[in-house]
């Protein structure tokens, strides 16, 4: 039995939920998102809550009891309040400029590198002023934490200097160099 998927998700109150054959929109002033349903799992909508059920007792259907749930739960909280991932840019050199929709990076290549944020992802530079922290926001968990990923690609981490682009409080072990 699924422990996640017996929670009901609790839509807040400006949260409007409309059920759909195929999908289940999720709208909030100018802010949408849409889950596609499934169709081993039912979805009804009572009160300030949805409730989600398998339609029968096979794996596959339980599997996504409570993979729906979650789902369903992370748009109710993307329009209503958002996520965020926080980057931090560590080096000497390193930085981070906006130029419209557009950053670059400077990380000690011998180009700068340019990324395009995407129409749905809002970016600013974080609080410091210098270039070396960012804060990527938007609606769709999925959305947020891939664009993240996909800046924080650019120059990992390295494993003795600490050098590189890393989340806001990710702690990095660093190894020990050579000893002679």
């Amino acid at each position: 039995m699924s422990r996640i998927g017996l929670k009901p998700v609790s839509i807040p109150s400006g949260v409007e939920v409309v059920l759909g054959s195929e999908s289940i929109r999720v709208k909030k002033g100018s802010s949408e998102e849409s889950v596609m349903t499934n169709r081993l799992v039912t979805v009804t909508h009572e009160g300030d809550f949805l409730l989600v059920k398998p339609v029968n007792d096979g794996k596959r259907a339980r599997q996504m009891w409570g993979t729906m749930r979650s789902l369903l739960d992370n748009a109710v909280t993307g329009v209503d309040k958002g996520f965020e991932k926080r980057l931090e840019i560590s080096g000497v050199g390193f930085r981070v400029l906006m130029k419209g929709r557009t950053l670059v990076f400077s990380l000690g290549f011998s180009h700068d590198v340019e990324v395009e944020i995407p129409s749905d992802i809002e970016v600013e530079e974080g609080k410091d002023k210098r270039g070396t922290s960012l804060v990527v926001r938007g609606v769709s968990k999925q959305r947020v934490g891939q664009f993240a990923s996909n800046i924080r690609r650019l120059r990992v981490p390295d494993a003795y200097k600490g050098k590189g682009i890393r989340y806001g409080g990710e702690v990095l072990l660093l190894k020990e160099g050579k000893k002679k």
